[in-house]
């Protein structure tokens, strides 16, 4: 066994199965199969069900996902560590972030990141919960994770670093039933419709908070194409709950970004694992946590 095939493996499992892993890596299908195979010899178990044109993970293969990712970043934190005795010269940064905060703050780091560190890429994976970040950075799919929750952020498997909060706004058309600049209340979105985020998403949780606090208001669009929510509610659809961070980008479109009272926030955190960060990684959580 070796990385290289381990590599191999994880690139059947991310991308689903044979075909699209060898396009992503550059190899013909036959190459990547024959790897596989020597990989399940050597280990003495099948790794995958090959059903038609589908992979489908084995017991074996489950099990194999974990110890995997921890080998190639081993590998990826070494040989990034020797390079780094002259500089950050090279390398890549894998970030889980969900839509919203990829607008802003992330925007903004990357902005500031690269500026100090051109040589270096950043990688952003979608990531649509909280739960969804935890997961890609807790078994090593990123190094580093940015994710927005109403509370304190579990650290058993992760460590957290606070950046600030977000506070919720309401977008509206325009020529909506809205005044610019006021504040609405709770209780002045009774009536109306709003357009929301699927389950476990902070836009989501707070508007179920006002349905069960009794706001009589109405669910006309759940979406998980979060870019989908701007148009929507230009178009009359709906209202929507976002964070502050579509503020600049929901103005320039024309649409009204207001205030909501009682204000509610999200706190921002970058996560990142507890086992040893490349150092491309360090560099992003320095330049993230530091004062702009």
């Amino acid at each position: 066994m070796d990385v290289r095939q381990l590599e191999y493996f994880l690139a059947v499992v991310d991308h689903g199965g044979f075909n699209r892993a060898a396009s992503a890596l550059y190899l013909s299908q036959p190459s990547l199969s024959q790897a596989i195979r020597a990989l399940e010899r050597d280990l003495g178990s099948d790794l995958f069900h090959r059903i038609g044109r589908r992979a489908v993970l084995t017991e074996a293969g489950t099990a194999l996902i974990g110890p995997a990712r921890e080998a190639v970043r081993s590998l990826q934190l070494a040989r990034a560590s020797v390079e780094s005795v002259h500089g950050l010269r090279g390398g890549r940064v894998d970030i889980a972030a969900p839509p919203s905060q990829a607008v802003e703050p992330l925007t903004t780091m990357i902005d500031r990141f690269t500026r100090a560190h051109p040589a270096v890429s950043v990688r952003v994976q979608a990531a649509f919960t909280p739960r969804d970040v935890l997961e890609m950075v807790r078994t090593g799919v990123c190094e580093l994770g940015l994710l927005a929750s109403p509370g304190a952020v579990p650290e058993r498997d992760v460590r957290t670093h606070p950046l600030h909060e977000q506070r919720f706004v309401l977008l509206a058309p325009p020529d909506g039933p809205f005044r610019p600049g006021a504040p609405v209340r709770h209780e002045q979105l009774s009536g109306h419709r709003l357009i929301v985020g699927q389950k476990g998403t902070g836009m989501r949780r707070y508007v179920d908070d006002l349905l069960a606090a009794g706001i009589a208001l109405t669910v006309a669009v759940e979406t998980e194409h979060r870019v989908a929510i701007l148009p929507l509610v230009l178009r009359g659809v709906g209202l929507a709950v976002v964070a502050d961070a579509w503020r600049g980008l929901a103005e320039r479109a024309g649409a009204l970004v207001l205030d909501l009272e009682p204000s509610t926030s999200l706190r921002i955190a970058l996560v990142s694992r507890r086992a040893p960060l490349t150092p491309a990684a360090e560099a992003f959580v320095r330049t993230a946590t530091s004062e702009p």
